[in-house]
């Protein structure tokens, strides 16, 4: 687990022990269970990941930046720290920013904090998270969150956006599914605001209603279609497939880097197994696109050359049949994040390398090398295209500008 990971959970045991010991002298008017029950939301809303800088061994102070398409948001101060942090935020204030996106001082906040998830909490739910963020250490820390350029810094502007994109309310059970559809439902759409990385957005950045789940675009990233797609979602992969990936990082398959390897690292690394069982057993009913592309023959100049190169480059790892070693490299041939849409993450894995996450049941953490150097652009395009098209899959092929795309990009990026 990453340092940050550690010292935040560390910070926790001893905010819950302290808790206890308050309780059992009778000072603490807060109760233990609601705490506790705190604590988990607060994982499963992944709060660590934007309101933590990591490594800086300051659990929930703020000041990480979030990239955004319309400029950097910097993640406020949420330690009780009655001056820079919520210490003297009243109930209703914290409700209201957290399921309602409106701060203390009535002007509202960005979505970039999913309060368009977090509405289908309760008030319940929020003042439990409340309650756990009561027993974390405070830290002074005054964070300008007012950081984006004008026009977008005009806060009522956010009036219309609420108007086009915010459905404020509660989940509401779906009678005709299971309590497992349902609890996976909730978490996926509620605590754990999947869609605010994996469905596509507008320009005015709101979420495309008819592309939900299908994979986006954030942050140099292209992230995964997690529909019941059997081609680019997860519709190929068992619901133990999916609990093994979330809890560990790793499966017969896949690995997870990036993004969602800190997900990963912070989140459902620690959310129960059921809850997990949960999110898979929603994410596979979901229905995936019916577009078959044809692949390119073997013949393809680009296939040609992209089989020399997987076989002199990438098969001592993944093998020449692209199958990988289960639950160490990942497999080529079956993977869906390979034959996405957009191969943006897959173009950048080359360029820069990755490593995956290490968790407590996967504590090692394989990583590959980079290829930005060794490999030009056209190279890059045609061992991708290879990729995509072998061992029985199909997708549209990688071109060189594509590659030339994600290498600009990522240049000045420090991961």
């Amino acid at each position: 687990m990453p340092s940050t990971g550690l010292t935040i959970f560390t910070s926790v045991a001893i905010a819950l022990s302290a808790a206890v010991s308050a309780k059992a002298g009778d000072s603490d008017p807060q109760e233990f269970t609601q705490i506790e029950r705190g604590r988990y939301l607060a994982v499963l809303s992944d709060c660590a990941s934007c309101h933590t800088v990591p490594d800086s061994n300051q659990p929930f102070a703020g000041g990480r930046a979030i990239e955004t398409p319309f400029g950097n948001i910097v993640a406020p101060n949420i330690t009780p720290d009655p001056e820079t942090g919520i210490g003297s935020w009243s109930d209703d204030a914290f409700d209201a920013a957290v399921r309602k996106g409106l701060r203390p001082n009535g002007s509202r906040l960005y979505p970039a904090m999913p309060y368009t998830a977090y509405t289908k909490m309760s008030r319940d739910d929020v003042l439990a998270i409340r309650a756990y963020l009561n027993t974390v250490t405070p830290v002074r820390n005054a964070v300008d969150a007012d950081t984006l350029p004008f026009p977008f810094n005009i806060r009522t502007a956010m009036r219309v956006w609420n108007a086009l994109y915010f459905n404020r309310g509660e989940y509401k059970p779906d009678p005709q599914k299971s309590a497992e559809w349902n609890r996976g439902a909730f978490l996926v759409d509620g605590p754990g605001h999947c869609g605010a990385c994996h469905t596509p957005k507008t320009f005015l950045g709101g979420d495309k209603s008819d592309q939900y789940l299908r994979g986006a675009f954030l942050q140099g990233w292209s992230s995964a279609d997690i529909t019941g797609d059997t081609r680019v979602g997860v519709g190929a992969w068992s619901a133990e497939d999916l609990v093994a990936y979330l809890k560990s990082g790793h499966n017969h398959v896949s690995a997870a880097t990036g993004p969602m390897a800190e997900l990963v690292s912070l989140s459902t690394q620690h959310m129960t197994d059921p809850d997990l069982k949960a999110i898979a057993t929603y994410l596979k009913s979901l229905p995936g696109r019916q577009d078959r592309p044809q692949a390119l023959p073997k013949e393809d100049p680009a296939m040609v050359a992209g089989a020399a190169i997987y076989r002199d480059q990438c098969s001592a790892c993944h093998g020449i049949e692209g199958k990988g070693v289960a639950e160490l490299f990942p497999s080529i041939a079956d993977s869906s994040m390979v034959k996405s849409d957009d191969p943006t993450t897959s173009i950048r894995i080359v360029l820069r390398g990755a490593r995956s996450v290490g968790t407590q049941a996967q504590p090692t953490a394989p990583g590959m090398p980079s290829y930005g150097r060794l490999l030009d652009d056209a190279q890059v395009a045609a061992v991708l295209t290879y990729m995509r098209n072998g061992w029985g899959a199909a997708a549209a092929p990688v071109g060189a500008a594509d590659v030339a795309r994600v290498r600009s990009d990522t240049a000045w990026r420090p991961d």
